[in-house]
């Protein structure tokens, strides 16, 4: 019998959390490094929508996943610690069971399992414990295009024409709990929905879980998917999003004066995150260590930022506080930036405040200019843009940051506008930011 793989033993230290696996399904690729690879060269993921009929639909562009598919080969991975077919994982889904959840999983499903594989977990499984990986695959708004598909069914048809799959496709934690039974995790299973935070509480409160020893491994992130009729319909309502529809790939616009609002997007991003001394005896790939997270709310407005981004300000000063870090320390930041008018502003303004040597140290740049709001998997993919960074020494741009809005430019920031830049830096800091004034903020550093 092979010799079991066991946590490090307490000595009342606290225990170091590293990033071993990455996944991703997003407008830019169908996996981590495609789309890793795509951010760099300044590609954009927003088209013309082509999920459903735009005849009086006020926005008619965002970011879709492309080419995906679901049943496609993943595997074989043995979750169960045997060498067998019995049990094998070969798929995120296959056509059946694809039909009894949402998009959203589908697209957790397979980010998660490219994690998975990618963090060489697999081929030690018979030695883990399964009580000790657990799951967090966070979601914003969960499976709201199956909401809208039902409905039309329910009126239309009545009662009897209700899948009984109905709310198993809708509720926000099946990502979490699918993946938990395809890869027999038996550790801690939750799901984290704080709007466009999500998915960084989901991977910071995972990180908690492995610093206090509830859990080894967590397998953590975000999911999402509502380019809907309703969902668009919704956030336009709100005059949330860009009306650029004659320029889908200029639309996202962070930190530019004419921006005037987000694009949607859709995907998901996760992440392995491991007890450093239980990666390193299963001579574990080391992307990054997480070495602080910070969260914070604004007590202030359902849906707008607290003046001078307070809220954000002290989510990334608790952040920095976790990490026992200097500001002076941080080399790139991963911006909320959503391209909204008052938010981006805002978020520029607390980061000159907490890092007031920026324009000495630090980079600054919007990943959602290319694969726009990815909503509750948005904090997911930018943590792993961030590692990336750290990993490869280059910091990926700001696409269409062509004139700076004045309240941008008079704080000296560089936003790294148009083309990615080569830089070597130990620390980087992503931020999220909700409605509901919910704020995260996660620092990976090198190992």
């Amino acid at each position: 019998m092979p010799t079991a793989l066991t946590s490090s033993a307490s000595d009342g230290g606290v225990r170091r959390v590293v990033i071993t696996g990455i996944g991703a399904v997003s407008p830019l690729g169908l996996s981590a490094a495609e789309s890793w690879r795509n951010a760099l060269e300044g590609r954009s993921g927003v088209a013309k929508i082509t999920r459903f009929d735009l005849t009086d639909c006020p926005i008619t562009i965002a970011a879709e996943v492309k080419g995906f598919d679901v049943t496609r080969a993943v595997g074989p991975f043995h979750p169960q610690g045997l060498d067998t077919t019995e049990g094998t994982v070969t798929q995120a889904a296959n056509a059946k069971d694809a039909r009894r959840v949402g998009r959203y999983v589908h697209y957790g499903l397979a980010a998660g399992l490219e994690a998975y594989g990618d963090s060489g977990l697999d081929a030690i499984r018979s030695r883990v414990s399964p009580g000790r990986i657990g799951v967090n695959i966070g979601a914003g708004m969960g499976g709201l295009p199956e909401i809208e598909d039902v409905h039309n069914d329910f009126l239309a048809k009545g009662y009897r024409r209700v899948t009984p799959f109905f709310i198993p496709q809708v509720i926000p934690n099946m990502a979490s709990g699918q993946l938990s039974i395809l890869l027999n995790l038996q550790g801690p299973n939750v799901c984290s929905v704080t709007a466009c935070s999500s998915s960084s509480h989901a991977i910071g409160e995972s990180f908690r879980l492995i610093q206090r020893g509830d859990a080894d491994i967590m397998i953590a992130g975000g999911a999402e998917s509502v380019i809907c009729k309703l969902g668009i319909a919704g956030f336009a309502a709100m005059r949330a999003l860009s009306a650029r529809n004659d320029d889908p790939e200029g639309a996202s616009r962070p930190f530019d004066r004419d921006r005037d609002g987000f694009v949607m997007g859709e995907g998901a991003a996760v992440l392995v995150l491991e007890e450093y001394e239980f990666a390193k005896r299963r001579g574990a790939k080391i992307y990054a260590e997480l070495v602080g997270y910070g969260l914070s709310g604004d007590a202030y407005h359902m849906t707008a930022p607290a003046p001078g981004g307070e809220g954000g300000y002290r989510s990334m000063e608790s952040a920095l506080k976790s990490a026992c870090l200097q500001p002076d320390q941080i080399g790139y930041i991963n911006a909320h930036g959503t391209s909204t008018p008052t938010g981006d502003v805002e978020e520029a303004r607390a980061i000159a405040k907490l890092f007031p040597n920026g324009p000495k140290h630090l980079h600054i740049s919007s990943t959602k200019s290319m694969t726009g709001h990815l909503l509750g998997a948005a904090g997911a993919i930018e943590s792993i843009f961030s590692i990336l960074a750290i990993r490869e020494n280059k910091i990926p741009p700001t696409m269409n940051l062509e004139n700076l809005d004045p309240g941008c430019a008079e704080l000296g920031l560089d936003f790294t506008a148009q083309r990615a830049v080569e830089k070597r830096m130990d620390y980087a800091l992503s931020n999220s930011f909700g409605f509901g004034g919910t704020n995260a903020s996660l620092i990976f550093g090198r190992v």
